[in-house]
């Protein structure tokens, strides 16, 4: 669904090149719950976002179902990024004046498809992220990890196939972290979006089925010492 053939990223710095990591090969297959952990800097949440065409490598090709992004335009990037990918960050970004369910259905209404099966797919995926009593509450009204289940609930709601998440648990409690980290499982598992998460969190990269380390500018099947570290 989405593959890295021989990325780099490397950046300037007061002068110097900067390189997070190079030669790089991943596949994310349909189905998939990987992790990434690392050491902070090393170039995880850069790598996540090239995977969901918010930055370009410096070298190598990206491909999405085996076509190169580079050939793509604008317009079909936004288009992907809308229909075929959700994303979740560490911070939920919902809009403060809407409620649970306009936030959700925000992606329909920006792709036109604001229809009675779309806002039912909204409701449903709100309830099963443990929200069906908070449809018409807005953000302000709710817990941080609602608020973040919500966001969960808006990143699926124009079923994409894949969930790319950056730190998803990294503003909660233990409490609502582990029923975060439940919910993306569940999901994995009821309605086959493949999840790849970027966390510094133990319990959340134990629950994928693909653990990877990032180190020494490259990705490596993580050992739990590794994972714990």
């Amino acid at each position: 669904m989405l593959s890295l053939r021989g990325v780099a990223k490397a950046f300037e710095d007061t002068g110097n090149r900067i390189e997070l990591f190079r030669n790089l090969d991943f596949d994310l297959m349909p189905g998939d719950f990987v992790s990434i952990t690392g050491a902070s800097g090393v170039g995880k949440s850069t790598l996540l976002h090239i995977l969901g065409f918010l930055e370009r490598p410096s070298e190598g090709t990206v491909l999405f179902r085996g076509e190169a992004v580079s050939s793509l335009s604008d317009a079909r990037l936004s288009a992907i990024r809308n229909q075929d990918i959700g994303f979740v960050f560490q911070f939920h970004h919902l809009l403060p004046d809407l409620t649970v369910l306009e936030n959700a259905m925000l992606p329909l209404r920006i792709n036109g498809n604001l229809r009675k099966e779309g806002i039912e797919r909204a409701r449903m995926l709100l309830t099963q992220v443990g929200l069906e009593q908070r449809l018409e509450h807005l953000p302000s009204q709710l817990s941080g990890g609602e608020r973040q289940r919500a966001a969960v609930a808006r990143a699926l709601v124009n079923e994409p196939k894949a969930l790319l998440c950056d730190e998803p648990s990294g503003n909660l409690d233990a409490h609502n972290s582990d029923h975060l980290h439940n919910v993306l499982a569940d999901l994995n598992r009821d309605l086959g979006v493949a999840v790849l998460v970027v966390t510094h969190d133990v319990a959340l990269a134990r629950k994928a089925t693909r653990r990877l380390v990032m180190r020494d500018g490259a990705l490596h099947p993580a050992v739990d010492a590794e994972i714990a570290a």
